[in-house]
């Protein structure tokens, strides 16, 4: 009973991941592009048959390998635990495209738009309680924490390199699969630019609610024994 705080934490954040998979459905579904982390993926599954879902725990891994490569003996085996949540992000964003939201599909601009801003506010929630769950990381974050600690610079600007890295590389990426640019839209820039400022946002909400839950459980168990 006494680790029960931190499977909460870890149920907290196993809620969030699937919100953030329902985000970055919504978001890709408004035919806008997708979210920077991903866009290489989406990419890979406008051409080859496996989904967004599959192309993404795909990638996480290979994050998680370059996490490993960069880090050494640094590297925290806590965050291998990356990986089966990688597994589980990816069907959570199959599931949200293939029976929640299969539905969605904006014809005029202005509700692409519309869907694509709703989809960057349900992933800023999503990512904003991973963040507050306070246990491990999605390999996205995961690799720019890594380059924060092998480089020594600002972690802001380092996750604003990652991003723009990702959508460099998936324009790259579709050029040579299209020859021209698919998959990488303003949406992807909108996101980009939006989804972490709403996220602050969101946990500065959060943050003393779940601290203050977390610590009543805590309390509560201690008081029973």
């Amino acid at each position: 009973m006494r680790h029960l705080p931190l499977v909460k934490r870890y149920l907290y954040f196993i809620l969030g991941l699937f919100i953030n998979s329902l985000g970055v459905a919504f978001i890709t579904n408004a035919r806008l592009g997708t979210s920077p982390i991903s866009s290489i993926p989406y990419v890979l599954s406008l051409k080859y048959p496996l989904t967004l879902g599959g192309f993404t725990i795909l990638f996480s891994l290979l994050l998680v390998a370059l996490q490993i490569l960069l880090l050494r003996k640094n590297y925290q085996p806590i965050q291998l635990l990356q990986i089966p949540v990688s597994i589980l992000f990816g069907y959570f964003i199959d599931f949200s495209m293939k029976y929640l939201l299969f539905w969605l599909n904006p014809q005029q601009y202005l509700m692409k738009i519309i869907s694509l801003l709703i989809g960057c506010l349900i992933l800023a929630f999503g990512v904003s309680m991973e963040f507050t769950a306070n246990v491990i990381m999605l390999p996205g974050e995961g690799l720019a924490t890594a380059l924060h600690k092998i480089t020594g610079k600002e972690a802001g600007s380092i996750k604003i390199i990652v991003d723009v890295s990702m959508m460099a590389s998936a324009v790259i990426l579709s050029l040579l699969l299209f020859h021209g640019i698919n998959g990488v839209r303003e949406g992807t820039v909108i996101s980009a630019v939006i989804v972490g400022y709403i996220a602050r946002h969101f946990c500065r909400l959060l943050n003393p609610v779940m601290e203050r839950w977390f610590e009543a459980s805590s309390y509560s168990l201690n008081t029973e024994q």
